[in-house]
């Protein structure tokens, strides 16, 4: 499909003998194509024309400056006049590309003197007639993956699932379903639409999931380890509020998440996405396109407060549910534990790995209650950096700043409010592990 556009795009610059650009109607960039005769000098390549050919992508900025001009309505050519104030140099023919009465991208052509003839706009117009189609029936095809892709991971367990990833393999193909692939999840992503898989290379389906209290993507067959394959109650409640007076003192990363013992119904939560994405690779070992998706994915949903998780590759499409665990699992990691974000991979999360498994309310333990309580939050910090530091008191005391006396008072503090001894194995495996659990 590629290929398709690029001789469309190719066949419109010989043409016109001028350099030419397709972008969809979000201005990510699909093709370009150089005059044969230009020198790629730096009227050529404003920044303008520069940044979308190396990101793949313009700014909002210079968005709204050319739709400025009518080039969503337009039926014909629109003639832009350069502004370099804005990066653009050149001045500018856009020639809407449309199916059915629909703008679904454009092409871009840098304007020339003598510029081109009404007959030769006209002859690319037919071209770009061309373009509409292949777009629309690409779109098309994204709607029906992204149908698909959705039925898997809402699916129940059973036949349900079985039937969702037959449907799905016969919307890939089967030499592309039965190929190596690896699963991503990025939340929050507030898009109610997911976008085009055209704008990240190697994507072979994605689609939105609703997100509930920031913590679970509404999804069946991916809890099917769950009884009766779904979440239940408690474990569909997040465990994410403010901790009112957290400040420099609070549990390490609590500055990021600001994260107390309350939980958080779902239907008390804002409801937004997440993304789910299926990223075709030639390796495991060579995660560079699923990496390079996720960057991408956060910086359109926001890098600032957007995080990804990734799954383990697997091949074919039967383990879907799975990876989808895994991924979702991966990025709640990256949210709450920022030196291990803002992509975090399920085989690199270590002890979240079980921990996003278990209920909401495991951070809920009535040993540990009182110690979660924001008041205490110093007292939190300096018992998870113990356990952190495998209950050594000098490396502990360093990574705190303070001095040994100080952490044994507050390590006994931590144990009058805990009612745990601090020298037994498994009460200390109980405390570390509600701790990690709250910042979920």
């Amino acid at each position: 499909m590629k290929g398709d556009y690029q001789e469309l795009v190719d066949e419109i610059s010989a043409l016109l003998a001028v350099p030419a650009t397709l972008e969809d109607r979000d201005f990510g960039l699909i093709a370009f194509a150089h005059d044969s005769d230009s020198e790629f000098d730096e009227t050529t390549l404003d920044p303008v024309r520069t940044r979308s050919i190396l990101t793949r992508k313009s700014t909002p900025a210079v968005r709204a400056w050319f739709e400025g001009f009518g080039i969503a309505r337009a039926t014909g050519p629109v003639r832009i006049p350069a502004a370099p104030d804005a990066g653009v140099f050149r001045d500018r023919i856009c020639l809407p590309v449309r199916h059915r009465g629909i703008v679904l991208g454009y092409v871009w052509l840098l304007d020339a003197t003598p510029g081109p003839t009404e007959e030769q706009l006209a002859a690319a117009m037919e071209v770009t007639a061309r373009i509409g189609t292949l777009l629309a029936d690409e779109e098309r095809a994204g709607s029906d993956l992204s149908r698909e892709f959705r039925a898997v991971l809402t699916a129940e367990g059973g036949w349900q699932y079985d039937m969702a990833v037959s449907a799905l393999r016969a919307a890939l193909g089967g030499a592309e379903a039965d190929g190596l692939h690896a699963v991503v999840c990025v939340t929050p992503w507030t898009e109610a639409d997911a976008p085009s898989s055209r704008s990240l290379p190697g994507t072979a389906a994605l689609c939105t999931l609703r997100w509930d209290a920031g913590m679970h993507p509404v999804a069946g067959a991916a809890w099917a380890g769950q009884p009766g394959g779904r979440l239940g109650a408690a474990a569909r409640r997040g465990a994410a509020g403010e901790a009112e007076g957290a400040g420099a003192d609070a549990p390490a990363g609590a500055a990021d998440r600001r994260a107390s013992a309350v939980a958080v119904p779902a239907e008390d939560a804002p409801d937004t996405h997440a993304l789910a994405v299926l990223v075709r690779l030639r390796s495991a070992d060579a995660l560079s396109p699923v990496l390079t998706a996720a960057d991408r994915l956060r910086d359109s949903a926001g890098a600032g407060r957007a995080a990804a998780g990734v799954a383990v590759p697997r091949r074919g499409l039967a383990e879907l549910n799975t990876a989808w665990l895994e991924a979702t699992s991966a990025a709640r990691t990256a949210h709450a534990q920022p030196r291990l974000g803002p992509v975090a991979q399920w085989a690199d999360i270590g002890p979240y790995r079980m921990l996003t498994a278990l209920p909401a309310d495991t951070a809920h333990d009535p040993a540990v209650r009182e110690l979660l309580d924001p008041s205490h939050a110093e007292l939190a910090r300096t018992a998870e950096m113990f356990l952190d530091c495998a209950g050594q008191a000098s490396r502990t005391a360093a990574a705190l700043g303070i001095h040994r006396q100080t952490l044994y008072y507050r390590l006994s503090r931590v144990e009058q409010l805990t009612g745990l001894d601090l020298a037994e194995g498994e009460d200390r495996l109980l405390l570390h592990m509600a701790l990690k659990a709250a910042r979920l």
